[in-house]
């Protein structure tokens, strides 16, 4: 039977995913523990990071109704849970891995949809979601109906509003190439191998 800590630990990570707007599970092994503090000072407001057990990220996605790949889960394992600007959050943590060579993006899932380390690198690359709806709203030509429900639309369908919008500038003119789309549906894609993690760093215990 698994003890009171377990289940505990398991409740809060279930609801800290069914939650979070999207998630980004990477290996850690080799930041120190300043620079794990970097790494949340780095992201803001718009995700919390958290070292967790596997095998409790495990039970914790079953419970929360989340089909994750296993593949995610080898190695040690910290999660970002979004709760803002999914592309702002993506910024940060590809950022941070380009300047931290220990921090390996594995892969998640956002607005349902399962995303290989390369999606989030291509979510990185978009542009804030507070620029893509004003975009957006200007396209609309100062329509306000629309502009409102665009603000309260989820990330993922404004990324593939714009991809509409800038098909259509397309067959008018030049494309541009450098708007760039982040596909929702690809396979993850990470290895990783485990490892210790740092004795201060959040760690859920399993």
């Amino acid at each position: 039977m698994a003890s009171p800590d377990k289940v505990a630990a398991v409740a809060d990570l279930a609801q800290s995913l069914r939650e979070a707007d999207g998630v980004v599970l990477t290996e850690y092994r080799g930041l120190t523990v300043k620079q794990l503090q970097d790494l949340r000072r780095s992201l803001g407001g718009s995700a919390s990071y958290a070292v967790a057990k596997n095998t409790l990220t495990k039970i914790a996605a079953k419970d929360a109704g989340i089909e994750l790949d296993e593949s995610l889960l080898i190695g040690p394992t910290a999660i970002a849970f979004i709760n803002g600007d999914v592309v702002e959050a993506a910024k940060g943590l590809r950022d941070f891995a380009k300047a931290n060579d220990p921090l390996v993006i594995k892969g998640g899932f956002l607005d349902g949809k399962q995303l290989s380390a390369d999606d989030i690198t291509k979510l990185a690359d978009l542009e804030s979601r507070e620029v893509l709806l004003a975009k957006l709203a200007g396209a609309m030509k100062g329509s306000l109906q629309n502009a409102v429900s665009l603000f309260n639309a989820p990330l993922a369908q404004t990324a593939r509003l714009v991809g509409a919008l800038e098909a259509k500038r397309a067959e008018e003119g030049p494309a541009d190439d450098t708007t760039a789309s982040a596909p929702a549906d690809a396979a993850p894609e990470a290895e990783a191998t485990a490892d210790a993690e740092p004795a201060d760093a959040g760690t859920t215990e399993g």
